[in-house]
């Protein structure tokens, strides 16, 4: 049996780890006392910064990004680790904002299976 490994680095970024797969889910990176606004009057502020750095972590695999639109999902430091990804798998709607507009990313439909 493969062995897997979760390291928390903090919100919800996590760093999966099993036989040769690195994958980190929802990179935020941005140290303590930033203040991200959401809309209606909502916002929330960052009270302690990760656990690890993208440059302590690592090269990965993939970024499971679960949505790009709200930084504490995605924060700044998270989206300019998101080019040394090897692949990041989100939403379609997230694929076309950050392949648009500059963001360096070709959005792709589908999975394929790894042989």
């Amino acid at each position: 049996m493969t062995e897997v490994r979760f390291t928390h680095i903090g919100g919800p970024t996590v760093l999966i780890e099993f036989a040769d797969w690195r994958l980190l889910t929802d990179p935020t990176f941005d140290p303590p006392g930033r203040t991200y606004a959401f809309g209606w009057g909502t916002s929330s502020r960052k009270l302690t910064g990760p656990a690890l750095l993208p440059d302590d972590i690592g090269p990965v695999d993939a970024v499971l990004l679960t949505h790009d639109h709200h930084a504490d999902n995605l924060d700044d430091a998270g989206r300019a680790m998101l080019a040394g990804a090897g692949t990041v798998v989100t939403t379609l709607a997230g694929a076309r904002r950050l392949s648009g507009a500059g963001g360096g990313m070709r959005a792709e439909r589908g999975l394929r299976g790894v042989r």
